[in-house]
């Protein structure tokens, strides 16, 4: 396969988007998969993927909330599913490494409303993460951070900023703690290669918001300086919410110019 292709998808529940999941694998091919919000325990993650696709699953899970999970056609090593150092039951944190590429999958809390404790836990949560990111690039400088940020970072990622503007998943904490991971060494792909491109990755299921497209861009794939040259092209894609039952998010995908296999740069 000449490039990486890795992908992130908040799935908004497996048991549901179960066989949007596998069509979508089946069509698209990744090389490894990032999903969020599988809402499943690791007893009840369905193996299909390993049966039928030869993909290595590895979840980290809770029953009807939260959970992340990995699709991989290689194994992963160093796997792991919590901040060092921080007791949190909830599962929003996926860590391993794909040959000597680290990747972490990320759901980072909704918030709720700017006013709630769960915001609070959503700005302290985001800190915890920085520190560990910050220690992760000083061991793994080949570094991939994806997932559901439950952040727009700037304008252009808001169907209507004004409307936006102080709420939960566009305020200015948010945003900055967002930048404040972005300021260790990573650059966003999606906005790197597409600088002024209008695109959003989430739609309210209410008020017909995706045929009217008011959506966010929330969902991200975040990648160190050193991968960053050979990240070629990242997009959006929506046709998963044209399905039956859809998640309110949609993929996101990045291709890499490396033979994943021997780390080697293509030749274009």
């Amino acid at each position: 396969m000449p490039f990486f292709k890795i992908a992130t998808w908040n799935v908004n529940s497996l048991r549901v988007r179960r066989s949007h999941v596998m069509n979508w694998v089946e069509s698209n091919q990744p090389d490894l998969l990032a999903l969020q919000e599988t809402k499943l325990s690791d007893d009840d993650f369905p193996q299909d993927f390993l049966h039928e696709f030869h993909y290595q699953v590895i979840a980290s899970g809770e029953k009807s909330y939260n959970g992340v999970a990995f699709l991989s056609r290689e194994k992963l090593d160093d796997i792991l599913v919590d901040i060092p150092g921080v007791l949190d039951p909830q599962r929003r944190v996926l860590g391993g490494t794909y040959q000597d590429i680290r990747v972490i999958n990320l759901y980072v809390p909704n918030g709720q409303n700017v006013l709630s404790t769960k915001y609070e836990y959503k700005l302290n949560w985001l800190k915890n993460i920085n520190l560990f990111l910050k220690a992760e690039l000083l061991k793994y400088p080949k570094m991939i951070v994806l997932g559901d940020f439950n952040i727009a970072p700037a304008e252009i990622d808001v169907y209507n900023p004004k409307r936006w503007q102080g709420k939960v998943l566009f305020s200015l904490p948010e945003r900055q703690a967002f930048q404040e991971i972005i300021d260790l060494g990573f650059q966003d792909c999606f906005r790197t290669l597409n600088p002024n491109q209008v695109e959003f990755s989430w739609w309210d299921y209410r008020l017909l918001a995706f045929q009217r497209n008011w959506g966010l861009r929330i969902d991200h794939i975040l990648v160190s300086e050193f991968l960053s040259s050979y990240c070629k092209t990242c997009f959006v894609d929506k046709v998963t919410r044209t399905w039956e039952r859809p998640s309110d998010h949609v993929p996101v995908i990045a291709k890499f110019a490396l033979y994943i296999n021997k780390i080697k740069v293509v030749k274009e």
